[in-house]
């Protein structure tokens, strides 16, 4: 009976046609004001409303996904467009969960277009790629002259905070960087659930945490360089600086979210200033 009952279920997974859904969302400038001045979704993704911590000039909306997780079929498109001027950031309330996939592979494409001296910032709470997930996250970035792109990432391999490591499996990220056509960074990554890669020294070495900060689409600076080296040399995790005439990383690998999270915080509220200035204020979110 229970072979029965575990048979019915993997077959009802499989026969499960997924949720697609799709939000996309224009922010314009109108005098000091950012504005949210398009919204549009389809299925599970949603923007409440536009928040302004900072003040006007800064629109902040937090991007929701009412399921709470990804599963195999389904699949989530993310398209942001901010106008000459404006300035964007996007985060989202809690972690994303891509569960255990069952075989099928599950889908988030993010597409950023940012008009000139306009600024996005997209920094979304932790990934958790559980064991057994099958999952492709896709992100491609069109700058116009003098716009900033501003992205994060932290990726969690596994529940760490159950014991759970990332023993089955398949991620592939995939992120492109351009202006005008002219391609500014190309990253491709490809990671197989228990794969001896995830723990030699020239892969993930051991650590499940991942973190980058990804600032493009400005000269990248000598200040950048000294405060970027900085705050990752004070940090007890293995860290990396890469820099590019108009791309900086700074990645981290760590044991945990936490210190992870702690870590790439700290990047951005020394970073924020340098590239995008104005002064680093957390979302609330953030704390809750």
């Amino acid at each position: 009976m229970r072979l029965g009952v575990a048979l019915d279920q993997a077959i009802g997974e499989e026969a499960r046609p997924g949720w697609q859904a799709r939000l996309t969302l224009g922010f314009e400038r109108r005098g000091e004001r950012t504005v949210l001045a398009h919204c549009a979704h389809h299925g599970p993704l949603r923007v409440q409303k536009a928040l302004y911590p900072e003040g006007p000039e800064v629109c902040q909306a937090i991007v929701l996904h009412p399921p709470g997780g990804i599963v195999g079929g389904d699949r989530l498109d993310i398209a942001l467009a901010a106008a000459p001027g404006a300035h964007a950031q996007l985060t989202t309330p809690g972690a994303g969960k891509w569960y255990r996939s069952g075989g099928r592979c599950a889908w988030q494409s993010l597409s950023v277009r940012v008009a000139g001296q306009a600024i996005v910032e997209w920094l979304p709470q932790e990934t958790i790629v559980f064991d057994g997930a099958e999952a492709v996250l896709q992100t491609r970035v069109e700058l116009a002259a003098g716009a900033v792109y501003c992205g994060w990432e932290i990726l969690c391999l596994g529940r760490t905070a159950a014991g759970e490591r990332f023993g089955q499996g398949r991620l592939e990220l995939a992120t492109r960087i351009e202006r005008a056509g002219r391609p500014l960074w190309i990253e491709r990554t490809r990671l197989r659930g228990g794969s001896p890669w995830l723990a030699a020294a020239a892969g993930l070495a051991g650590r499940p945490v991942s973190a980058t900060l990804l600032i493009a689409g400005r000269a990248v600076g000598r200040e950048w360089l000294a405060v970027s080296r900085e705050v990752a040399a004070a940090a007890d995790l293995l860290t990396g600086v890469t820099a590019l005439p108009e791309v900086l990383l700074v990645r981290c690998l760590a044991p945990g979210v936490e210190p992870a999270r702690a870590w790439l915080g700290e990047v951005w509220r020394r970073m924020r200033p340098l590239a995008l200035g104005r002064v680093a204020v957390p979302p609330r979110i953030w704390s809750t």
